[in-house]
């Protein structure tokens, strides 16, 4: 007797446990989704937004903000990034996070950032905007071209 209570004590328990779990697992599943997010970069490949602490922390008292862009084997870009109110970065992120290019300041001198980079791979690239160290945030632009060669 002790036996058939025992087994039907554990399926008692077995079927609601298992119900919390599969519960627990869907929910994580699409709070991942708000977890992380990146911007899709728009047809007209140029953005104007705002950089503000609402954004990704990156562990060096500044944010980032990411922008997600598809690139083809073989295409040649080049990424401007322009604020008056920030030093500025810019990363170029494979989809895995691994770094591609990263520029700090252009080649005019200014805080502002431009990167060239040759795309090997047809995927989904990251363009990650932040500010170096804690400059803060606020108005930037960001524009990404694919470079074509002249004839």
């Amino acid at each position: 007797m002790t036996n058939a209570f025992a087994v039907r004590f554990s399926f008692a328990l077995l079927v609601p446990a298992t119900l919390l779990a599969v519960s627990l697992t869907a929910a994580a599943a699409r709070g991942e989704n708000l977890l992380y997010s990146p911007i899709p970069v728009p047809e007209s490949n140029e953005i104007s937004d705002r950089l503000t602490e609402n954004d990704i922390p990156t562990g060096e008292g500044g944010f980032a903000r990411d922008y997600v862009v598809n690139f083809n084997d073989g295409d040649q870009v080049a990424i401007d990034l322009v604020s008056e109110n920030f030093d500025t970065i810019i990363t170029l992120m494979a989809a895995d996070g691994s770094t591609i290019a990263e520029n700090d300041d252009g080649p005019d001198g200014s805080t502002n950032s431009l990167l060239f980079a040759r795309i090997t791979e047809t995927s989904k690239y990251i363009v990650r905007v932040r500010a170096f160290g804690e400059t803060g945030g606020g108005e930037f632009r960001l524009k990404v071209t694919r470079l074509r060669p002249v004839d």
